[in-house]
C-alpha cells in the first residue's frame, strides 16, 4: 500500500484495521522488531489518566531550552495530525511522515495495524531518522499494552490515575492502576505524580523491583504568590516561575516532570535556567486555555470526572463578575453524569453540542443528560461552532464562556474562533 499524501494515508489507516482500538503488543511488536530502529539515547515515558500531556509538554520545553534535541510523541491532536509528532519543537514535516509510513508499510507485510499503532511507529521511525537525544513518549491509553511500551523507558512516570476508558482498562482505579503501572521497568525510576496512589501500583512496583518515587513522599513543591520551589530526592530548584500553563493541577504536573528529569541524571543534566525558560515558554492549547475579555473564553479538553473536578477548581479560583456559560460536547461513551456533576457550582448555563464522529450523541440527548444533573438552564446546538455563536450572543461584560468536554470539542472551537498557534503553541497574531 502506498499513498502520496498524508491525508490519503490517514483516511486508509482509520478503516484498514478491523477494530479502532485494539490494545496489545504482539502485532505492533512484530513490525517494530522488523524495523530494527536505533533506540534514542534516553527514553522518558509519561502515562496517567489526566495531566500526562502537560507533563510531557513541560519535559519537551525544558529539554529544548537545555539544548537537547528532543522528540515528543503525544495524542490525540486538536487541529492537525502532525501535532502528535514533534521534533526539536516543530511538528513533523509531511515528507518525513510520508517516508515513515512507507517504511512501516514495507516492514509490516501482512500484519494489520491500528490507527494509533501506525502513529506510534511513525514517531519512532522519525525519531531514529533524526537521531534525537531524548524521546518523550506520552501513553495513548493505559500503558501495559500501549504501543509506546515497546521501548523500555529509562524513566517512566504515571501522573494520575482515575476512571476513564473503563471498557478497556477496568472499572476500578485498582484495575486501571495495574495497566498504567505497566510502563515501569525493573531497577529503573518509577515516578508517581498523585498524592493518592492505588495499592495495585505499589504491588506492581514491588513485584518488578522498580524504584518508586512519589509526590508528597520523595519529591514535592512549595508554592508562593510569585513562584515556587521544587523539592527533589537529592536536589532543590528555587525561585522557579509559575508555569505558563494555567489550571489547578499544573504545579503538580510540572513537579512530576522535574522529578522525571532528576531521576534521569546523569544521562540528562538540566540547569535551573533551562527549567525556568521551559516553564515560561511551554504552551499546550486546550488545557485551561484563557483568552479574550468580555466575554472571556476558556478552552479545556477535560473529558472525565477527575479532569472536570480539576477544571471546576480552576474556574472557582479565577473569579469573574458575571456568569459562566458552558459549551459542552462530551462523547457518548464518557461519564457524562460525573462530568456534569463536577461542574454544577461554577457553571450557570449549559449549551449541549453535537460532535463529529460515531461516538457522538445527538445534541437533544446530550442536553437531556446534562439537564438531569446540572440544575441550570440547558439549550442545544447542532455543532461546536453553533454553540460558540449562541454562547457569545448570550454573554455580556463580565461573563465567560467555557468550551470543554473533549478534544473533539476544543479542536473545532479553535477553528471557529480563528486561533492558530506557532511551534510552541503560542497564539499567532
Amino acid at each position: 500500500m502506498r499513498f502520496d499524501t498524508v491525508a490519503a494515508w490517514l483516511e486508509w489507516q482509520q478503516v484498514a484495521h478491523p477494530r479502532p482500538v485494539d490494545p496489545g503488543l504482539e502485532r505492533v511488536g512484530i513490525v517494530f522488531r522488523r524495523l530494527a530502529l536505533a533506540r534514542p539515547p534516553t527514553v522518558l515515558t509519561i502515562g496517567g489518566t489526566n495531566g500526562k500531556g502537560s507533563a510531557a509538554a513541560y519535559l519537551d520545553a525544558i529539554l529544548g531550552a537545555a539544548g537537547y534535541e528532543c522528540g515528543l510523541f503525544t495524542s490525540p491532536h486538536l487541529l492537525r495530525y502532525q501535532e502528535r509528532v514533534r521534533i526539536r519543537g516543530s511538528e513533523i514535516a509531511d515528507e518525513l511522515l510520508l517516508a515513515a509510513f512507507d517504511r512501516i508499510d514495507a516492514a509490516r507485510g501482512d500484519v494489520s495495524l491500528s490507527y494509533f499503532e501506525w502513529n506510534a511507529l511513525a514517531a519512532f521511525v522519525a525519531f531514529a531518522h533524526e537521531r534525537i537525544d531524548v524521546a518523550v513518549l506520552e501513553v495513548g491509553m493505559g500503558g501495559r499494552l500501549d504501543a509506546v511500551n515497546l521501548f523500555d523507558a529509562d524513566v517512566a512516570a504515571v501522573v494520575t490515575i482515575g476512571l476513564d476508558h473503563q471498557e478497556w482498562l477496568g472499572d476500578t482505579v485498582e484495575l486501571i492502576g495495574v495497566e498504567k503501572a505497566g510502563i515501569f521497568r525493573p531497577q529503573r525510576p518509577a515516578i508517581f505524580g498523585a498524592r493518592n496512589m492505588p495499592q495495585s501500583v505499589g504491588r506492581v512496583v514491588s513485584e518488578i523491583g522498580a524504584r518508586l518515587q512519589r509526590i508528597g513522599v520523595d519529591f514535592d513543591f512549595i508554592e508562593r504568590p510569585d513562584g515556587w520551589d521544587y523539592l527533589g530526592p537529592g536536589s532543590r530548584r528555587r525561585d522557579l516561575p509559575l508555569p505558563a500553563l494555567a489550571g489547578s493541577m499544573q504545579l503538580a504536573n510540572a513537579t512530576t516532570a522535574l522529578a522525571v528529569l532528576e531521576a534521569a541524571e546523569p544521562a540528562i543534566l538540566v540547569p535551573d535556567e533551562a527549567v525556568r525558560s521551559g516553564l515560561a515558554r511551554v504552551r499546550l492549547p486546550g488545557r485551561f486555555q484563557v483568552f479574550g475579555k468580555d466575554p472571556e473564553w476558556i478552552l479545556d479538553v477535560a473529558h472525565n470526572p477527575d479532569a472536570a473536578r480539576a477544571l471546576a477548581l480552576s474556574l472557582v479560583a479565577r473569579q469573574i463578575r458575571g456568569r459562566t456559560v458552558a459549551v459542552c460536547g462530551i462523547l457518548g461513551d464518557k461519564d457524562i453524569d460525573g462530568i456534569v456533576a463536577a461542574l454544577m457550582i461554577p457553571v450557570q448555563q449549559w449549551i449541549a453540542v453535537r460532535l463529529d464522529g460515531p461516538r457522538s450523541l445527538p445534541e437533544p440527548e446530550l442536553a437531556s443528560r446534562i439537564a438531569s444533573r446540572a440544575g441550570a438552564p440547558v439549550t442545544a446546538a447542532e455543532s461546536v461552532a453553533a454553540g460558540c455563536t449562541l454562547a457569545a450572543a448570550n454573554c455580556g461584560a463580565g461573563d465567560r464562556i467555557l468550551v470543554f468536554g473533549s478534544f473533539h470539542t476544543v479542536g473545532p472551537a479553535l477553528i471557529h474562533l480563528g486561533l492558530q498557534f506557532d511551534r510552541y503553541g503560542r497564539q499567532d497574531s
